[in-house]
């Protein structure tokens, strides 16, 4: 049984399904409150119980029906509500379900004709085109050739050396994305040049792409193959075994690094290149005094310093703090003017400078380190 008086009086008079014979303050709820006290009704009590359908309670108020005959009446009253409302709620739920498969259909009828729209079709592919190569925010004046070349390198279409500098340094929207995935092609190219025609060279070129797509392990393959076939030519030999060693720095296979820098060195000893890969093995395995060597050797024979101060700025960022401290201290005790750019590092490796692609001819090499 309910504590709540009014629940219970809404009960005792069969209407206990009605929010208003149980709210304080509603009009069924005073009427019943006086009826049960046997108080006198106002007199638009009658007409509210008769023109709302509480016919057995308007008996029992006006004396035309006893207690008993009232409850068999308000009993059947009250399951004829019930009833109705019940069968009421049903043709709601139908009528909700029966809105919900309209609007489903309208939906899919709307993104069918959207997706047959052709601008709104091109909206989405560009906008798709940008979010896979990591591209954002593009200048109006830029937009078109952006995306057409975009589109170029999604469809595994090689650039243009003139396209490649202007989406580096105008467009200004060389992602790492993007950077990944221009290399990847050359890579492929180059590969397949070397594979189909034998020049070991293109090898060459195309492990440095194979590495500066993150993809070091196709740059072994690519040179193990070359190196089975080139002999013994001295400079050629020595730019497969250095690319081959960068790519297996990238692996940190470190020790086997050393030994490819050093054969190297030994078949182009006025070459930079094994000696920059040596300076960087070196350093990479805590031996700071004859890294520094080495690349003091490399800047001697020709080595860009920037080309090495930016190698270098990559082995900190990716070093932990301790020893990244240690190396610094190192580099500005050995040469204070030379690294001074280390006061002034904030441990970030620098935006990569616009430079032109390399192509698959001898005097194009690209061996990084």
């Amino acid at each position: 049984m309910s504590h709540d008086p009014r629940a219970a009086l809404a009960k005792r008079y069969f209407l206990d399904d009605l929010p208003g014979a149980i709210q304080l303050g509603a009009r069924l709820n005073g009427i019943l409150l006086k009826v049960d006290a046997r108080e006198q009704l106002t007199q638009w009590s009658r007409p509210f119980l008769a023109s709302h359908g509480f016919h057995a309670l308007d008996a029992l108020v006006g004396g035309q029906s006893n207690w008993e005959t009232f409850q068999r009446a308000a009993e059947e009253e009250q399951a004829e509500r019930l009833e109705k409302a019940s069968v009421k709620a049903a043709e709601k739920v139908a009528e909700l379900a029966e809105l919900a498969v309209t609007r489903a259909a309208t939906a899919k009828a709307t993104f069918a004709a959207m997706a047959n729209d052709p601008v709104l079709r091109r909206k989405r592919e560009a906008k798709e085109l940008r979010r896979r190569f990591d591209v954002g925010y593009v200048e109006n004046e830029h937009y078109g050739r952006v995306m057409a070349l975009l589109k170029r390198i999604d469809n595994g279409q090689r650039l243009k050396e003139a396209d490649v500098l202007w989406l580096r340094t105008e467009a200004n929207c060389w992602t790492d994305e993007l950077h990944k995935a221009w290399h990847a092609l050359e890579a492929t190219a180059l590969t397949k040049a070397w594979e189909n025609g034998g020049d070991a060279w293109n090898a060459v070129n195309a492990s440095a792409h194979w590495r500066k797509a993150d993809e070091p392990e196709r740059a072994l393959g690519v040179t193990e193959a070359a190196l089975a076939k080139v002999g013994q030519v001295p400079k050629l030999r020595s730019a497969l075994l250095t690319t081959r060693g960068g790519a297996l720095r990238d692996l940190r296979r470190l020790d086997e690094v050393k030994s490819l820098g050093c054969e190297a060195h030994e078949l182009t000893p006025k070459d930079y290149r094994p000696c920059t890969l040596l300076g960087a093995v070196h350093f990479e395995l805590g031996d700071l005094v004859t890294g520094q060597e080495w690349y003091a050797k490399a800047e001697s024979l020709g080595a860009p310093p920037k080309a090495i101060d930016q190698d270098l700025r990559m082995l900190l960022a990716r070093s932990p703090k301790q020893e990244r401290q240690r190396i610094r201290e190192f580099l500005l005790r050995e040469d204070p003017d030379r690294f001074n750019w280390l006061n002034r590092w904030d441990g970030s490796q620098r935006p990569r400078a616009p430079r032109r692609p390399s192509r698959s001819t001898s005097n194009d090499v690209s061996r990084d380190v």
